[in-house]
């Protein structure tokens, strides 16, 4: 877990800076006296003051301890706390990914996705990141944007329910992050360079140094891979990136009441876009660059009232290109320039005093946005407008009527999309060609307490937030949540009520506000003028319970549901990472979470965690660009929705620097992958896409040369879960990816050569499914595309700590 420690003044006094909210066990050791336990819980900024009084040794002290309340927290919200320790344990399933691994693996109630991708707690992406003060609400993904290395940080809190009132925007999962301080740390200094499979290499190096009233932290990381992205293929094809990293955060304490940070981060992702084996030609790229400061500024009146104040700016770059020749992209040629930058202050008042924390705050930001798109269709079987008697495409480049079609013996395509018909570049059409720009003002402010009766503990909160983008709204949100510890039994019993707004997502948000209902396949461009994406109203409650087994045991458990109207997701473009925003009525989220984990037993340390989402969305979708899943439906279940996803974490470490081991199992049962929903849309694939599903047809088995047409008997497909002959429904029975199991282990060192001083040698080998499955996050969803999971791969790190 986390630990920081010091040294006091000649005068006794101590000062612990940066401390990440959370209980903590404070004990003070001085030669020739008793050691001093307290716990502390660190609820908000406000300095706590601690007098603790030594009693020499031998001495005879009576102290009352609840045991089993050490292991529980008495808060109304579920959260998650992972360490810097664990950050750097748990095993990187790709390059550039650190950060969203790490709370896919750590939180129960997140599904996985390709690329790093998460779904919290039944959303598709409403996760805020609260970096040392700065709200980040857009995708940290890489491929969307960037994001901060897990070495940056010295902690992270994944709370997934009850989010107080200073959080909005997205709140399916919050992520307050503190990164690492050279503040009062003397010289420091790591290194680190690995090599693994697919040609990955990379370093990582970070530097520390500071006094009581000045430090600095500053990493650089750099890495190259040879499947940069998960791929459209179990094994890559033309998936070759890089990433690199740069973060600098500086600290000064000019006085006893002023303090001032500042964060420094700079990045760029450059990768191919994964191609298919029906591609070869395909050669399509993506940068992306990110550029960010965030000042924070806080003042002590006294010992009960703190302000803070954290001015911020980001810019996010992205540009698609294209391959050189447009007929080597297929099914289309794509190009993008996005360009997206977010300015604003965060300030928020605190107020400490007997059984209140209050805050009061307020956020006002703007993001200024950016889109230049383009894109030709160059497939002729992609949208055919007539089909011939054995129900194939004609590939006439003259035929762009469908009511042509008869007259020359064949057949109008049911499933055409007339709006593509101008922008397919096979039948003589041009280039659909975008560019917009639009800014987005937000302000909100919010007032919130935690008040501590006793056992009972209570957060109230208000929060006001104004939209004005390409849509406008306002909504007043009450929040309130409780607990109350049973001190005898050491249980917590949690629940809450949050009112929430869930804004549309800013990536591609000017198009996808654009294109109306279905998108720009149903529609053309501008057929229904602007149909701006509006901002979503939710309702949620929360349920759970938290247990103490001993000093050593903690089990919880919580349940969510969440009702919105207006809920969001992404149309993907292909198998490429564009995505486009598409807004649907209503939906209706629920599902439970559970924790079992363990404090640090002689240095074995084990936890898991267990989730079940259930996903309802209601037609009909405004949005997106080419969008082929039913309009109307009354009811479905997303690709968000799995049945079970769980993950168990082994650790045993040999005294305190010997070789350690660590051993990770996570299972899937599969989203939902809603294009496969019965026999004629399994024999309609083509052969690579039937061999990648593991189609068959009794022994026979498709390959990309012998796709099956036909098929009378017994046919099942080993990578996806095809419903039974007229069983198919879209909200109680949709089609799946079959379940999975991925188990990754590593063992290292922390101290080679086992040297008390001076600089220390690490070691270590990971191993990423070690089995070597081969399976899938999604198949042909419009939702992410086709992405396979890392095959077995292995990588060993060498490194040097100061």
């Amino acid at each position: 877990g986390y630990t920081q420690s010091t040294k006091s003044g000649q005068d006794g006094t101590f000062r612990l800076v940066n401390i990440p909210t959370d209980q903590y066990q404070l004990k003070v050791t001085a030669p020739g006296f008793q050691s001093y336990v307290q716990t502390v819980a660190v609820r908000t900024q406000v300095p706590i003051q601690v007098k603790a009084q030594l009693v020499l040794a031998g001495a005879q002290q009576t102290v009352e301890v609840s045991a089993s309340a050490e292991v529980v927290e008495n808060e109304p919200a579920a959260h998650t706390d992972v360490s810097q320790n664990l950050l750097a344990d748990l095993p990187i399933a790709s390059t550039g990914q650190g950060l969203s691994d790490a709370i896919t693996l750590t939180s129960g109630g997140v599904v996985a996705d390709s690329n790093g991708f998460f779904h919290p707690q039944g959303d598709h992406a409403e996760t805020t990141y609260v970096v040392d003060g700065q709200p980040i609400t857009d995708q940290q993904n890489k491929t969307f944007s960037t994001q901060l290395p897990a070495n940056a940080f010295q902690s992270l809190e994944l709370v997934s329910s009850s989010p107080n009132a200073e959080f909005g925007d997205k709140t399916g999962l919050i992520v307050n992050a503190v990164t690492r301080s050279g503040l009062g740390q003397k010289a420091n200094a790591s290194f680190d360079t690995y090599y693994g499979s697919f040609g990955t290499v990379g370093e990582d190096a970070t530097f520390g140094i500071g006094g009581a009233k000045w430090g600095n932290f500053f990493l650089a990381d750099t890495s190259r891979s040879g499947r940069f992205l998960d791929s459209p293929e179990f094994y890559p094809n033309h998936d070759i990136g890089n990433t690199e990293n740069f973060f600098d955060r500086i600290d000064f304490v000019p006085g006893s009441k002023d303090s001032l940070h500042l964060d420094i981060f700079a990045a760029r992702n450059w990768f191919q876009i994964p191609d298919t084996y029906d591609q070869p030609l395909q050669d399509q790229r993506q940068q992306a660059r990110t550029l960010s400061f965030s000042l924070g500024y806080q003042h002590t009146f006294n010992a009960q009232m703190l302000l803070s104040v954290n001015p911020f700016l980001r810019e996010d770059r992205v540009n698609y290109y294209p391959s050189g020749n447009p007929f080597d992209d297929s099914p289309a040629t794509i190009g993008q320039d996005r360009h997206l930058t977010n300015w604003g202050t965060r300030a928020d008042f605190s107020y400490s005093s007997g059984i209140h924390n209050l805050k009061i705050g307020s956020e006002v930001m703007q993001y200024r946005l950016k889109e230049g798109f383009e894109l030709g269709l160059t497939a002729p079987t992609f949208n055919p407008v007539c089909l011939n008697a054995q129900g194939g495409a004609v590939t006439t480049p003259t035929l762009t009527n469908p009511n042509a079609c008869a007259g020359l013996g064949y057949t109008a395509n049911p499933s055409l999309a007339l709006g593509l018909i101008p922008y397919d570049l096979s039948r003589g059409g041009t280039l659909f060609l975008f560019h917009g720009a639009a800014n987005v003002n937000e302000q909100a402010v919010y007032a919130q307490d935690q008040i501590t009766l006793k056992n009972l503990t209570l957060s109230p909160g208000v929060r006001f937030d104004n939209y004005d983008g390409l849509s406008t709204d306002r909504l007043v949100e009450p929040r309130f949540g409780f607990s109350y510890l049973f001190k005898k039994t050491g249980t917590v019993i949690r629940g809450s009520y949050d009112r929430t707004m869930e804004t549309p997502y800013n990536e591609n948000l000017i198009l996808s506000s654009t294109t109306g209902a279905g998108g720009l396949a149903s529609n053309g461009f501008g057929s229904f003028g602007n149909a701006p994406l509006r901002p979503g109203h939710r309702n949620e409650f929360d349920v759970g319970l938290q247990q103490g087994v001993g000093k050593y045991l903690r089990v919880e458990s919580d349940y969510f549901w969440k009702y919105t109207n207006d809920a969001f997701d992404f149309d993907t473009l292909f198998n490429t990472p564009l995505a486009f925003p598409i807004e649907w009525r209503k939906s209706k989220i629920d599902g439970v979470s559970a924790r079992i984990s363990t404090s640090n037993l002689h240095g074995f340390q084990a936890y898991m965690t267990l989730g079940h989402t259930r996903a309802r969305f209601f037609g009909p979708e405004t949005g997106g660009l080419i969008f082929n899943s039913p309009l109307n439906v009354s009811a479905f279940r997303i690709d968000h929705d799995q049945a079970l996803q769980q993950t168990t974490y082994l650790h045993y470490q040999y005294k305190k620097n010997g070789p350690w081991v660590m051993f990770t199992w996570r299972y899937d049962s599969g989203e939902v992958a809603g294009s496969v929903t019965d026999l004629a849309d399994a024999l309609a694939l083509s052969g690579d896409e039937q061999a990648a599903i593991g189609f068959h047809c009794g022994s026979q088995f498709a390959t990309i040369e012998q796709p099956i047409t036909s098929c009378s008997g017994g046919y099942r497909a080993s990578r996806l879960v095809i419903p039974s002959p007229g069983t198919f429904d879209p909200d109680h029975n949709p089609p799946r990816i079959a379940p999975r199991n991925l188990f990754d282990a590593a063992i290292g060192t922390d101290n080679l050569f086992h040297k008390e001083k001076g600089v220390k040698t690490s070691l270590k080998f990971t191993a990423v499914n070690i089995t070597h499955e081969a399976a899938q996050y999604n198949f042909l969803s419009t939702f992410s595309g086709t992405h396979w999971v890392s095959p077995r791969s292995y990588q060993i790190t060498l490194g040097w700590t100061l």
